[in-house]
């Protein structure tokens, strides 16, 4: 069974690590299978603000964008239909790896003109199936780490998650509260109770 570390901890938080948390499971029999740190794939990705964007003189559907990043200011050619000036990006910068192409960026020519990067989406983050453009952020620094905005701004993308492999005779852990039950009762936090609205009678 999969669930986010974030929502077992809404039933019960021991102050321990991702790692010790799994460690725990395992202890109290249910044994992690897997543990999926997300967000691994995003080092090196920052926070970038596209402060102009002009049409390709060769291509009617790419756009050559001036992108300020921790480094200065990119030259980075674009095929989004949303890259255009003012917006906050996200920005692989050459050397980084994208795990949703599994490519590692490199600076290259796209019809001529040299492209020192690459704006992303959050399918080529491995954040979700969204492809129709780049990210647009509402907020954010130039040259902030990217895991870093999304820790402050949007946890849950990059929450790990755990894969525990459950018994036939535990059918009380195929629940994230039963889980969460079990690391109680071996002393690690308390479990928060479940608020069960009341139900009017007819």
């Amino acid at each position: 069974m999969k669930f986010s570390e974030k929502w077992l901890r809404e039933w019960v938080d021991p102050s321990i690590s991702t790692e010790e948390l799994a460690h725990r499971l395992t202890m109290i029999g249910h044994e992690v299978d897997g543990l999926e740190p997300q967000g691994h794939g995003l080092d090196g990705v920052v926070v970038g603000e596209v402060i102009s964007a002009a049409k390709h003189p060769d291509a009617d559907r790419l756009r050559v964008c001036q992108v300020d990043t921790d480094e200065g200011v990119k030259q980075i050619i674009c095929g989004a239909p949303n890259a255009r000036e003012g917006i906050t990006v996200v920005v692989a910068k050459p050397g980084v790896y994208v795990p949703g192409i599994d490519t590692t960026i490199g600076v290259g020519k796209i019809r001529g003109i040299e492209s020192y990067g690459m704006m992303c989406s959050e399918r080529e983050m491995e954040l979700s199936d969204e492809h129709d453009g780049i990210i647009e952020l509402p907020s954010g620094e130039v040259g902030q780490a990217f895991v870093d905005w999304l820790a402050d701004n949007d946890g849950a993308k990059i929450d790990p998650v755990i894969d525990i492999a459950i018994t036939p005779n535990r059918p009380d852990a195929l629940g994230v509260r039963g889980v969460a039950r079990d690391l109680a009762a071996r002393g690690l936090g308390a479990l928060k109770p479940r608020v069960v609205g009341t139900v009017p009678g007819q």
